[in-house]
Formats: C-alpha cells, structure tokens, sequence
C-alpha cells in the first residue's frame, strides 16, 4: 500500500488524476471502476479539464460504479446515475453505452452486473472511504467474500446523507445495491483518495490495524497495488 500524504483536498485530486491518467494513456481501452461521493469529485474536475485541454480521450473506455441507492429513478436528482453524469460523463467522451451503474433490488439484479463484470478486469478502481471504514457501501461486519450484493443502509450512513434529500431522512432510501468487497478487490489497482480531519481515524485503521471485517477498507492491506491519496488532515493520525 503506497500512501501519498499531500496539503489539502486540490493536492489530492491533482495526484489522483495523475494515476488515472498514467493509466488511461497507457491503456487506452482501459476498464474504470468509479465511486460517488464528495471525495472524488475533484479527480473528476481533473479529468474533465484535460480532456477538454490534453484531448486525452476515453472513447475505448468502459466503467463500472461501485453503487447506487435501491427505490429511486435512475433520473432521480440524487441517483449516483444522475451524480456520475453531472461530474464526469457529461465532460469526457466515454460512449454511454460502455457506462455501467448498477441498478435494481433483487439477487438476479446483483448477479446480472457481476455477470456484466465477468469478462473484465477493472484496470483502477476509484475508492473513498467512510467515517467508519466503509468502502462502496459494505459496512462495517460485511464478510471480505461478499460480491454485488443489496445492503440495508444504517442510520449513521442515512443521517450522513440526509443533507442530500432536502434534510428529511426519510427521504433517504433504506436499502443499496453495492460492489461486494471481494468484487473490489478484483481491481488490478485501487486508488482511493481521503480529505479532512473526519476520516482521520478510517484511514489509520485501514492502513495501520488488523486487517478485519470492522474497518471493511483495512481488506486493501492484501491488495499488492493500492495508492492511497490524503490530505494533512485526513492523515493526521497514520503512525
């Protein structure tokens, strides 16, 4: 595990678009896995700015995102669809049809993008990471050999995004379809990218304890290429 500790959240994005990029210049059919959330938002600026300057192009690309809430319209203005076209896909050249997000409530509904996975490798997954060590959302106690799976969001995960959906948590969907930890450590390469004082104690635990169900993202530890890219204050408390 290779950890880039740079000033702030810029910093952040800038070196995270520099792996994406080495990536997608050496592969140019290259396989993205892609994550929702604040923390990657920037990356995607990144990409977006220099396929507009650079003309680096991701028109033999495909992606696969690691989520979505379940019971709400893929247009729906909070659907990780809807977040993934407004901050990335508008912006890049990635045909829409090379675009997976996974959608839908049942154990066919997972196996089917699992299946969709099947003759692939993801060449870099986009990871954030939860205040409670969460990866995708596969939370803490989820088994390291779940693949795609439904999950029942818990109540900090749906207060936390509450702010989303008019502050009203029952507005929050309750349940999520998710990349299982075993189908993300797949990955050939993981880059997950971590701002502010709030993930401090998740990154120390993922990096320096046990490797155990209770930090799901301290898995990567077994992963042999994984960059991890923080702020000053989001590495505060890395041995």
């Amino acid at each position: 595990m290779k950890v880039i500790v740079v000033k702030n959240y810029d910093e952040v994005s800038k070196e995270a678009f520099n792996v994406m990029k080495e990536v997608v210049t050496a592969k140019p059919e290259a396989v993205l896995g892609l994550a929702t959330g604040s923390s990657p938002i920037g990356l995607y600026e990144n990409m977006i700015k220099d396929h507009k300057e650079n003309g680096t192009s991701y028109a033999k690309c495909q992606s696969f995102n690691l989520d979505e809430y379940v019971g709400i319209d893929r247009n729906h203005s909070q659907s990780y669809w809807t977040f993934m076209h407004e901050n990335l896909f508008h912006g890049i050249d990635l045909p829409e049809d090379k675009i997976h997000v996974p959608y839908g409530s049942t154990k066919e509904d997972c196996e089917a993008y699992e299946k969709a996975m099947e003759n692939v490798s993801v060449d870099v997954q986009v990871l954030g990471i939860g205040g409670n060590g969460h990866i995708g959302f596969n939370e803490p106690g989820t088994p390291f050999t779940e693949e795609t799976h439904i999950v029942e969001l818990t109540e900090k995960t749906r207060s936390d995004n509450a702010r989303f959906f008019e502050d009203d948590i029952n507005k929050v969907p309750t349940h999520a379809i998710t990349m299982g930890i075993a189908t993300i450590m797949k990955a050939k390469k993981i880059l997950l990218v971590a701002s502010g004082a709030n993930k401090a104690d998740a990154v120390a635990a993922m990096v320096n304890g046990p490797v155990s169900e209770d930090c799901p993202a301290s898995v990567l530890q077994n992963h042999n290429d994984v960059v991890v890219i923080v702020d000053e204050a989001a590495a505060a408390k890395l041995k």
